[in-house]
């Protein structure tokens, strides 16, 4: 797999999203905003963090990012929780007169930053683990506030054939191809948007399900944590429940085994609006 040179800038991805929100209109979690970043003061503040950095996993829905987070709770200083969703926590300012002045808005988005950063203390310290590493599939549409309230934050990026996303999708949802087509690519613009900006460790679902071991140890050493062959057997360990939303609740991911039969989509059947993107990440020539 190689990074290619990204797909979409801004411009494209906002042109896509008024389409996919009017296909997804009513699903919780995918109307697709983006906050502008503060650029008229600092408001991260690091000796503020309680966790001061943590690691997300950025990847699309549906590209096997439950069974990674599985793999890596599975260590024993890895704390890898479900889906958090903490980007939809938001600090809301009840004088209305005050809502649009530059200090009290600067101030509501510290006070988000300072409770985002207290979920993901919380849950490391009932963790009882040393590191946490967060996969919420939404987080794509908001890499540039993650960077905003933690400078230090490492990124995985997990990619995965955007057909077989599609197609994945399709299944898992029940939605119309139109729509699912137009999800996929709004999301892998983002994501490469995000790889194509910020430093970070690009692992693929194809290599995590056909050579985990190896995938595993590249993923541990970017953590600066030894490789644990138990993290492979995450069926042995106790993660808590499958809950709907918060992750895949599949029998296939249940089955607390990593399967490695793989099949690729054609490149003949290729939708054309991800065609670009899957030659971008290496699944096209």
């Amino acid at each position: 797999m190689h990074r290619g040179q990204g797909i979409a800038g801004n411009r494209r991805v906002d042109r896509l999203k008024h389409a996919v929100n009017q296909a997804l209109r009513g699903t919780v979690g995918y109307q697709l905003t983006k906050a502008a970043p503060d650029t008229s003061a600092t408001t991260s503040q690091p000796a503020d963090r309680l966790v001061p950095r943590p690691t997300f996993i950025l990847a699309t829905a549906r590209s096997g990012s439950t069974l990674l987070r599985l793999i890596l709770d599975s260590h024993s200083q890895i704390c890898a929780p479900h889906e958090l969703h903490f980007r939809l926590m938001n600090v809301r300012i009840g004088d209305t007169a005050l809502r649009d002045k530059k200090e009290v808005r600067r101030q509501q988005r510290s006070l988000e930053y300072l409770l985002w950063d207290r979920v993901l203390h919380r849950q490391l310290t009932a963790s009882g683990k040393r590191l946490i590493v967060e996969k919420t599939p939404n987080n794509v549409f908001s890499w540039e506030r993650l960077t905003e309230a933690w400078p230090r934050a490492r990124f995985i990026f997990l990619l995965r054939h955007p057909a077989a996303i599609a197609d994945s999708l399709e299944r898992w949802h029940g939605e119309p191809r139109a729509a699912v087509i137009e999800r996929v690519r709004v999301y892998t613009a983002k994501l490469e948007e995000a790889r194509s900006n910020l430093p970070g460790l690009t692992v693929t679902y194809e290599d995590l399900v056909t050579d985990p071991a190896a995938t595993v140890r590249r993923v541990c050493e970017f953590l600066g944590v030894p490789f644990e062959p138990q993290m492979l057997r995450y069926g042995e360990h106790q993660h808590g429940p499958f809950v709907a939303r918060l992750g895949d609740t599949g029998s296939k991911i249940q089955s607390g085994r990593i399967d490695g039969t793989l099949a690729l989509p054609a490149a003949d059947g290729v939708p054309e609006p991800l065609r670009d993107i899957s030659r971008a990440w290496g699944y096209l020539p």
